[in-house]
């Protein structure tokens, strides 16, 4: 029983994982962590979006990659391609495909990126930079 305690008890801060659904709270948030920014630009109407949200990143391998930076989720268009009030990011980072994954500095400023989708491993290995 104790084992299973403590072993619910390492799991809790990668299960409660918070993402931030705008730039300015995961920049906030990123400067009194100092930690990275991983940026999930995405829209409703990307399949390969949708697919990385439930096929990798609740992964373990995406909970413990993710539990390195603060991410955000920045959802740009809805489904029928109407823009969001997150849109002008499409242009502020040169988004140029779907899902765009952004590794940022706490000022926002990009380090890395990828535009497609990545299986667990990869992901993981790309935001902690290998």
């Amino acid at each position: 029983m104790k084992a299973l305690a403590a072993l619910l008890l390492a799991a809790l801060p990668l299960a409660g994982q918070t993402w931030e659904h705008d730039l300015a709270s995961a920049q906030k948030r990123a400067k009194a962590e100092k930690k990275l920014i991983f940026a999930d630009v995405w829209t409703e109407w990307c399949g390969w979006c949708i697919k990385l949200q439930k096929d990798v990143f609740p992964t373990p391998e995406g909970k413990a990659a993710l539990a390195t930076v603060v991410p955000v989720s920045l959802k740009t268009q809805l489904r029928n391609g109407d823009p969001t009030d997150q849109k002008y990011l499409e242009n502020k980072y040169q988004v140029d495909g779907f899902p765009m994954l952004l590794i940022l500095d706490a000022d926002g400023n990009v380090v890395r990126r990828h535009a497609g989708y990545m299986p667990p491993k990869e992901f993981a290995a790309w935001v902690k930079g290998k």
